[in-house]
Parts: structure tokens; sequence; C-alpha cells
């Protein structure tokens, strides 16, 4: 039987000191800010990012130091005779196809999971990555497993400020003029590969309230489940403030009694592009 190790990035939203917990090797994203290099979780916290964002500095994200990447592997096949690496969805970020193209010198003992996801959904994906190995799956198996089910997940997110859409290019000046006028709070979606347009709402209220019914659209629909969402996980995040958050996951947790709902801060490579403020609601099917 293999010896398998779990490896991601932070858009898992998992903490390095998490990651020690339950097992698994976080790699850091890099972020520029004003030209200096940054690493989430090592050198640059939630707190700081926001604090940078609000005071207009420059920001862009990039992928993982090849090196890094690199160094990493070989350290855990010192120990372990497989590694199976979860970076976030090919569709949002190139890192994906730059380690794919890493792992080909490594005949098989690197195996890099393309199931295009994120936040919490890339981090449902690390849970189940490790309890398959826990099962003595090897790495090729774990990888089928994981792209297999990569769409049984589902994001909406409300956007709070139409600022930083503007800023990336998503939309013109003049729609974030007239949406900023009209009050807009848009509402995007992750099925797959990007991060498109859902719905617009008038209100956070509102935009709340077609999150939770495409949420449970896609119970039914798309899953097969039931409005409480049976052998779903439903997981919420958020970008800035937690406690508009903490207001949301009571609202949903009395809508979804039987769920145990993990909610986890955004992505920072997200909120990059879409400020602070923003709530979330995601599913992924169980695979147990």
């Amino acid at each position: 039987m293999s010896k398998v190790a779990i490896v991601t990035d932070s858009n898992s939203g998992i903490t390095q000191a998490q990651a020690l917990t339950i097992g698994v090797r976080v790699l850091p994203m890099p972020f520029y800010i004003n030209e200096k290099m940054y690493y989430e979780d090592i050198d640059l916290s939630q707190e700081q990012f926001y604090q940078m964002l609000a005071s207009g500095a420059n920001i862009s994200t990039s992928q993982p130091v090849v090196a890094g990447v690199l160094d990493l592997w070989d350290e855990l096949l010192n120990s372990y005779d497989q590694v199976v690496h979860i970076p976030m969805s090919s569709g949002l970020s190139g890192s994906c196809e730059t380690a794919a193209a890493l792992a080909a010198d490594y005949e098989g003992k690197v195996e890099v999971v393309n199931n295009q996801r994120i936040s919490v959904t890339q981090r449902q994906s690390v849970l189940d990555a490790l309890r398959l190995a826990k099962e003595g799956k090897n790495a090729q198996e774990i990888k089928k497993i994981l792209e297999d089910t990569k769409y049984d997940s589902s994001i909406y997110i409300m956007v709070d400020t139409l600022d930083y859409l503007k800023k990336g290019g998503r939309i013109t000046p003049a729609a974030a003029a007239i949406g900023t006028l009209l009050k807009l709070k848009p509402v995007l979606q992750i099925q797959g590969e990007k991060l498109d347009a859902y719905a617009k709402a008038r209100s956070i209220k509102q935009a709340k309230s077609l999150m939770i019914k495409a949420i449970q659209h896609d119970f039914l629909e798309r899953f097969g489940s039931d409005e409480q969402g049976s052998g779903m996980n439903l997981q919420l995040a958020y970008s800035g403030s937690r406690e508009e958050a903490e207001h949301f996951y009571e609202e949903v947790q009395q809508i979804f009694p039987k769920q145990d709902i993990v909610m986890d801060p955004l992505s920072l490579s997200v909120s990059c592009h879409i400020g602070p403020g923003a709530l979330a609601v995601a599913c992924t099917k169980k695979l147990w």
C-alpha cells in the first residue's frame, strides 16, 4: 500500500496551523503588493491584506514559486511514496497547469488534481483526499476520484462593491457607476472553471435569498438531493469582516438545521478581484 502525502495551496482556506493538525502541506500563495512579494498566512494575514486593499495598494496575484513547489515535493518523497497535489481551479490560475507540467518529471510519484475548485470546495477536496489516502487509495486512484466528481460542487458569491470588478476589467466603468447608483449587489457563481455572473440583486437581503434558492435548486436538480441537502456538504465563505458573515451563518443554519455548516474566509486570490464584504454559499456532494 502506497504512503500518500496530500498537498494543496492557501486558496483552500486551510491555514498553516490547521494543516499541521490535519496532516497536509499548504503552499502559501504569493501576492505582489506595491511591487513587494508577500506570502499568504506567512507574512500576509487576512487583516493586513484588507488594510492594504482599503488603502488603495496595487495588489496582484502570482503563482507559487516553482522552486518552492519542487522542494516541497522532494522533501515529502523522502518520507512518502507518492504526493497528491490539489491546487486552485485551472480556470482561475495557471498554477494547476504549471504543477502538472512539473509533475511529468516525477514518473507517477506526483499526481496533480485538476478538479476545478477553490476556497471551501477546494478544502473539501483536500479532506476527501486525506480520507481516500487513509483508506489505502494510491495517488492515481485519488486523482481519478476527485476529477470524476469535479463538477459536484457549486459556489454563489454576493459582491458588496463593484469597485474591484471594475478595476479587474470584469465590468466597464459605466456599468459599475450605474450599478453603484442603483445599489446593485451582483451574485456571481463558480460551477467548474470560472467566476461568472449569476444574478443582480437590489439589496443584501435579496442577494442572500437568491443564493439560498440557487443552492436549493442545485440540491434538487443537479445533485438529486432534497431541499435540506441530504448527502451534501454545505459551506459558507466571506471576505473582510466576519461579523456580517456570522449573521448570515445563523440565517442559513435556521434554513438548513440538519447541516453541519463550515464557514471560512474566502481565498485572498478571489477577494483580490471582488473586494471586502462578500458573502458566499457553497456545496459539495459527499463521496461517502
